[in-house]
């Protein structure tokens, strides 16, 4: 791997400093002394330490790998080209076109920070989670306590590891037979558009091993697009809560909003409130 240019400290700190943050989900109190992020606000939107972040904006740090600029440019909501840039002078080849894209455009990053009362996540086309807000850690816990290998739908669902075990347990209106096809069929979908990618290929390959459920759907859906449910999710806190989970695809990235609703004034939009208070947490119980 190439080390990275002085210029890409440079660039992280300009963009840092250019981002509102408002837009990232942060309130901009009185007390900031520039207008932009903080180095730690960065850090925490790109599940990066703060003394790594710090280091690579001093050029101490010279060899971040693909996963992190790819986080940092989330993060800090660049454009396609701005991203591109990023990678280059980490001394990186930008994602190429044969491959998942797993860029955010920044006005996908704004709506998600300001609808702030709904539980919304952003999935790229091989159902890995790529964005979130505090309302979706609530919903369905802190997508960073699992390796950033493990933050993917399908394995959630059909794999053996890490995200299989945090998955809180859920009911489908449809049925968990389709809900379960439907997904498989999306990534059949996204293999057929993207046969160059690594990432995917090694999906299929390990959930086609692992799982039989996975192998058989693999074997006998035809591609096609995972679409809006009613789900209800088992939550630890505040028990059984029915929503809909609708799926919105982003025109021109590939991306999928998924977003989690209740009707107004009914209990299970409390339980979102109560959440929203939470954060998912336990209350404190008198001893």
């Amino acid at each position: 791997m190439a080390a990275a240019h002085p210029a890409f400290g440079s660039l992280l700190h300009a963009w840092r400093d250019r981002l509102s943050p408002a837009d990232a989900g942060f309130a901009a109190t009185a007390g900031r002394r520039a207008p932009g992020l903080r180095r730690e606000e960065l850090a925490q939107l790109a599940g990066l330490s703060v003394d790594y972040v710090l280091r690579l904006e001093q050029g101490r740090a010279r060899h971040p790998s693909a996963q992190v600029v790819g986080a940092l440019a989330r993060a800090l909501q660049l454009s396609r080209t701005e991203r591109d840039e990023l990678y280059r002078s980490a001394g990186l080849l930008p994602p190429q076109d044969a491959t998942i894209d797993t860029h955010v455009p920044p006005g996908v990053q704004r709506l998600t920070a300001r609808l702030g009362d709904v539980p919304i996540g952003v999935f790229a086309a091989d159902w890995s989670l790529v964005w979130w807000n505090a309302m979706w850690c609530a919903l369905h816990g802190d997508p960073e306590t699992l390796p950033a290998c493990e933050r993917n739908l399908a394995r959630a669902v059909f794999g053996d590891g890490p995200a299989h075990a945090a998955l809180r347990p859920f009911r489908s209106d449809r049925a968990d037979d389709a809900f379960a096809a439907s997904i498989v069929a999306d990534i059949k979908h996204a293999a057929s558009r993207y046969p160059a990618d690594v990432r995917l290929a090694q999906l299929v390959r390990d959930l086609r091993t692992t799982s039989a459920a996975f192998a058989h759907y693999w074997d006998t859906a035809t591609a096609g697009l995972h679409t809006s449910d009613r789900k209800t999710v088992e939550h630890p806190e505040v028990g059984d809560i029915v929503l809909d989970c609708d799926v919105l695809v982003v025109p021109g990235a590939d991306l999928r909003m998924v977003t989690y609703t209740a009707a107004a004034d009914s209990s299970d939009a409390g339980k979102l409130d109560l959440l929203r208070v939470t954060g998912g947490q336990a209350s404190p119980r008198p001893s």
